[in-house]
């Protein structure tokens, strides 16, 4: 793998963009945000398509590289014709994030319908069938991710509501019934992430804690800019931020980042830690997938060295 350096953190993949619309094996209106997984020995992504009529699903990629990926015909996920759920669905369903949680596979992701936006959950063991949980939030809630383990006991989301713009934690004891909401970020007034902020990918288990990759909005005279940055949870109590980056380890800079269906947008869902590098797939401008790396102690190190800017 070959990464191109530059201003960020966080280095591009020489082969940037890994997918565009000319890699699928079917017409589509735009490609969005997509999860990661190692599974059997491979990467395995679940990508957000935007299809021709308008509508979202979830589609299946494969690869032995984590560079190249095949991308199955027909949606691993899209939406339910079911009574109960088709009014919540009725959009589409987009931004998967991947937990590997209890043996299982957890996959949250937006539901987008005729009341607006909600975090669902679902559950797979084997990529291949799918249970549909239930919905872990009212409207006007998106971008749920699950930690990897239980704290306590207890299942563990991060959240973004859209009113306020922060990240905010809940927990459960079944998968049902989500309390003890407390907002443990907010966006910061004359920082890069000052208009709104919310969680990425799920958290990753450190030596120093949890690392969560956020994205943080900052608006401009040319629209908003979108941009990722680290923060460092407590790992006994997530609502806890130890250290948080004062600058972005990644911005959109490149053509396929600054121009697309959203302009000016890096947004990630799914990330992977190996040998002690973080590999960031990010959407780029929600018209193609990316990749960058970047060593895991100068991403931790980046959020020590801001200080106490919480």
């Amino acid at each position: 793998m070959e990464c191109k350096t530059g201003r960020d953190i966080v280095a591009r993949n020489s082969k940037n963009p890994l997918i565009s619309l000319s890699d699928l094996p079917f017409r589509a209106g735009d490609i969005w945000n997509a999860g990661i997984v190692r599974f059997k020995g491979k990467f395995l992504m679940l990508l957000t398509v935007e299809e021709l009529e308008g509508h979202y699903s979830i589609y299946r990629a494969d690869s032995d590289d984590g560079e190249q990926f095949t991308i199955q015909r027909e949606p691993f996920m899209t939406r339910s014709p079911s009574p109960d759920r088709v009014m919540y669905e009725s959009v589409g369903i987009r931004d998967p994030r991947i937990t590997p949680l209890n043996g299982d596979f957890f996959i949250t992701y937006v539901a987008d319908g005729d009341h607006g936006l909600r975090v669902a959950l679902a559950r797979t063991s084997d990529f291949e069938t799918i249970e549909h949980i239930g919905y872990l939030s009212q409207v006007d809630v998106k971008n749920g991710v699950m930690f990897p383990r239980q704290i306590d006991g207890k299942f563990v989301m991060l959240k973004r509501p859209d009113a306020g713009g922060s990240i905010w934690l809940s927990y459960s004891a079944d998968l049902d019934f989500w309390g003890g909401c407390t907002a443990i970020m907010t966006p910061r007034g004359g920082f890069w992430d000052s208009t709104r902020i919310g969680p990425s990918a799920p958290p990753i288990e450190i030596d120093e804690g949890w690392l969560l990759i956020y994205y943080g909005e900052k608006g401009t005279s040319a629209g908003p800019l979108v941009r990722l940055g680290a923060v460092i949870l407590d790992r006994d109590d997530p609502s806890r931020v130890l250290a948080r980056s004062n600058v972005p380890i990644l911005a959109p800079r490149e053509r396929y980042e600054r121009i697309g269906d959203v302009p000016n947008v890096v947004f990630s869902t799914g990330v992977l830690l190996e040998d002690g590098v973080l590999s960031v797939y990010y959407g780029a401008s929600d018209s193609c997938i990316c990749l960058g790396k970047a060593p895991l102690d100068v991403i931790v190190q980046a959020c020590f060295d801001s200080g106490r800017d919480f």
